[in-house]
């Protein structure tokens, strides 16, 4: 115990003897792994050396069992067994016998087939063919000398199979096992030495390291803190204080030095404490918050000039009575709870100022503690947030009003997380337009309402794009509505939102749909009679067949191969002509779907022509073409574009005729002109006429519904409503160009479709 006690006491002990144990434990690891490793290398090689020593002896033995010489056999295991270090060498069949062996009394025995040396191969069904080197070698002691022993199978070579003396079947893998032990007596010599050595060399390092260790921490360490303990005494017990003069520039003469600077700041740090006190008690009373000290009786023993301005003088009086006008303690006080568990605590709270005004505050709390550690009062910090209330209570209106809004809203709004889209929150109108209930909007993604094929491109569009004219959506009973959508960000619940407002405009683009075929109705009306004139023509051809035909009959004429081809070719050209005609009518005729697909604008213009080409012929119309070879695709519905190109082409034929009543020009012909552009983003249309042109006046007008030129009767005033509705549709732009003395022109422009190569490419 005494010693103990001194280490305890004692720094450079402590030091020497934690060093001294350290350096033991390391010396001790390092011979004990520089012994180890060494046996382990020993070892090592003993296997190396005795698998060597496998592999040598059946290839010696590989042409006597070649030629079944058992003699032969004998006297190789004899003459390699009279080896000193070489205890055993046995060659065992596939039953376990010893067939050949150094030791003639071993000859014959049968080995069991669980002792530890035949398990380690026999425990596998079958026994594995190869095995490792360690796998197949075993340790035992005989006498105090340790024997290596090491099992080697002996393979089936080609050699044994089909031979004259002794045939093997080529399944066999093995046709026996060679077990040679070797002593290891003269290795464990050379072990037992290195570790003496070792042992030495490790005594020798320890104690010149320890004694080392010992005179450097004595002069160094021991002497020095002596002198750093007397002068600190001194100064603890009041003494004058005396610089300590220390030559060491290490860690312990800047201990000496930040000693004598401690020393000679003592005192002035003395009299900076009773300034700072003076400053504390100024902060206390100047501090904006609302600071008080209650002691355990809940009286106010001390408070700042805020506190008082809040609630008046309150020394000695209790803390719910001034903060609350309370008779009794309050229910739930954060100043009680500090006084059960010593810990800070806060809370909201609401009172009555000295003018009796409401007011409210957040408290926090915190002990104070004697010198034993006691609490005897709590600190109260309150800061006033009546202003922050009353905001609070705006606030609170203020979303109730716009929560009002939001679900009065006619169209659907939908709350969506602006990286996922799923649905946040949604209002009345959503479930009214979609079909589902409200909580089966929440969680779900916005991506629902579209088709399973469209999803991934509008995943994107919605992100980047803030309008979007026209898509199509799917309500929960699966019919489908087209409908606009206005995005817009913001913030909800502190992350990042899309607020998405969903316009269901279904009926108005049937209704939008019902005016365009009607207009196309109207369309196939005025083209009736060109449509007739088109099919007297292949008609009239038929019906001078049909006669020739019976006249030839009826006269009993014979007709040649050639003539009856040429025919039955003319019979057929003008029947595809008349059938083509007609289908082109009723695909014309027919509804719209609102899909879009690749289209040529080239192919819709010649289309167009060739089913108004007749009401131009008429009247000595004559069309100049001017397109551009390979013109990239547009996104579009080539039908309804055909509709937008023949109602341009009947505003110009109405136009020519017009002004060719009024002026007859005789410097001009009956033309219209059709050119096709294109640049890397755009593909222009221009259709341009030598009619009477378009007046300033009016052209702001062109595009509005029902507003018509023409005279009563002639015209409803939607075909160029129409025609403009329907090249929106596709992202494209129209305007009417007046051009002097010639008519006028009307442009389209089509954005390029991305990613699709021209024709032709």
């Amino acid at each position: 115990m005494p010693l103990i006690n001194m280490i305890r006491r004692s720094l450079t002990l402590k030091m020497l003897f934690s060093g001294g144990l350290v350096l033991l434990l390391c010396v001790v690891l390092w011979i004990g792994f520089n012994v180890l490793f060494f046996k382990a290398n020993v070892l090592k090689n003993v296997k190396s050396d005795i698998a060597m020593l496998s592999d040598t002896i059946l290839l010696g033995l590989h042409y006597a069992m070649m030629l079944d010489s058992e003699n032969d056999i004998k006297e190789i295991i004899h003459n390699i067994g009279k080896q000193e270090e070489i205890k055993g060498i046995r060659i065992y069949n596939k039953q376990g016998r010893i067939v050949f062996s150094n030791n003639k009394a071993e000859v014959d025995n049968v080995v069991d087939m669980h002792s530890p040396s035949c398990w380690t191969c026999h425990q596998y069904d079958p026994p594995p063919a190869t095995m490792g080197l360690d796998e197949r070698s075993r340790i035992r002691e005989v006498n105090g000398t340790e024997i290596v022993g090491i099992m080697t199978p002996i393979p089936n070579t080609p050699g044994c199979i089909g031979g004259p003396c002794h045939v093997h079947s080529e399944d066999e893998r093995l046709l026996g096992l060679l077990d040679i032990e070797v002593s290891t007596k003269s290795k464990s010599a050379m072990v037992v030495d290195f570790e003496r050595n070792n042992l030495i060399i490790s005594i020798i390092v320890f104690i010149a390291t320890f004694a080392a260790l010992f005179v450097y921490s004595y002069r160094a360490i021991f002497m020095p803190i002596r002198k750093l303990i007397r002068a600190t005494r001194n100064v603890g017990v009041g003494n004058f204080f005396n610089e300590i003069n220390m030559k060491q520039v290490d860690e312990i003469g800047v201990l000496a030095d930040s000693f004598n600077m401690m020393g000679r700041t003592v005192s002035e740090k003395h009299r900076a404490l009773v300034d700072q006190r003076e400053e504390y008690r100024d902060l206390f009373q100047n501090v904006p918050c609302l600071v008080s000290v209650v002691d355990r009786d809940f009286r106010v023993i001390r408070h700042n000039r805020a506190y008082r301005e809040h609630f008046g003088r309150s020394r000695g009086k209790h803390c719910f009575l001034m903060n609350k006008g309370r008779m009794e303690r309050c229910p739930v006080c954060p100043v009680d709870r500090t006084f059960q568990d010593g810990l800070p605590h806060a809370s909201e709270e609401s009172g009555v100022s000295k003018d009796g005004h409401p007011i409210h505050w957040i408290v926090y709390t915190s002990p104070i503690r004697n010198k034993e550690g006691e609490v005897v009062a709590a600190m109260e910090m309150m800061i006033d947030i009546t202003r922050r209330k009353e905001l609070e209570e705006k606030l609170a209106a203020s979303e109730e009003r716009y929560q009002a809004i939001f679900e009065s809203t006619p169209n659907a709004l939908f709350v969506l997380d602006a990286d996922t889209l799923d649905i946040l929150d949604c209002n009345d109108s959503a479930t009214t337009s979609y079909g589902y209930a409200n909580e089966e909007f929440i969680g779900r993604s916005f991506l629902m309402f579209f088709r399973k094929e469209e999803r991934d491109d509008w995943r994107e569009i919605l992100k980047v794009k803030r309008e979007i004219d026209q898509c199509s959506h799917i309500t929960k009973s699966g019919r489908a509505i087209y409908v606009t959508i206005r995005i817009s960000p913001a913030e909800f619940l502190d992350q990042k939102v899309l607020i998405a407002s969903c316009a269901d405009i279904t009926k108005k683009l049937e209704a939008e749909q019902q005016l365009i075929q009607a207009s196309k109705m109207t369309t196939l009306g005025e083209m009736a009679t060109g449509v007739a004139h088109e099919l007297n023509q292949p008609l009239a051809i038929l019906k001078t067949i049909s006669n020739l035909l019976s006249r030839r009959v009826s006269r009993h004429q014979e007709m040649d191969e050639t003539m009856l081809e040429e025919i039955a070719e003319g019979v057929s050209t003008h029947v595809d002509r008349a059938s083509k005609i007609i289908d082109h009518m009723r695909e014309f005729g027919r509804k719209s779907d609102l899909k879009t697909m690749p289209v040529n604008i080239n192919s819709v213009l010649q289309r167009a022509f060739d089913f108004f080409s007749q009401q131009l012929n008429v009247r000595n119309i004559a069309v100049e073409w001017q397109l551009q070879e390979s013109l990239p695709f547009i996104m579009a519905d080539s039908n309804r574009l055909e509709q937008v190109i023949i109602n341009l082409l009947i505003n110009a034929r109405d136009a020519i005729e017009d002004r060719w009543k009024k002026e007859k020009p005789e410097h001009l012909e009956k033309r219209i002109t059709i050119t096709t552009a294109s640049t890397d983003k755009d593909v222009v249309i221009k259709l341009c006429d030598t009619g009477s042109g378009i007046p300033d006046a009016i052209r702001a007008k062109l595009f509005e519904p029902f507003f018509t030129t023409k005279d009563v009767g002639k015209g409803t005033g939607l075909g160029l409503s129409i025609s403009y509705g329907i090249v929106k549709d596709y992202g494209g732009s129209i305007q009417a160009v007046r051009m002097d003395g010639e008519g006028a022109c009307f442009v389209i422009t089509f954005p390029v479709a991305n990613g699709l190569e021209m024709p032709g490419q």
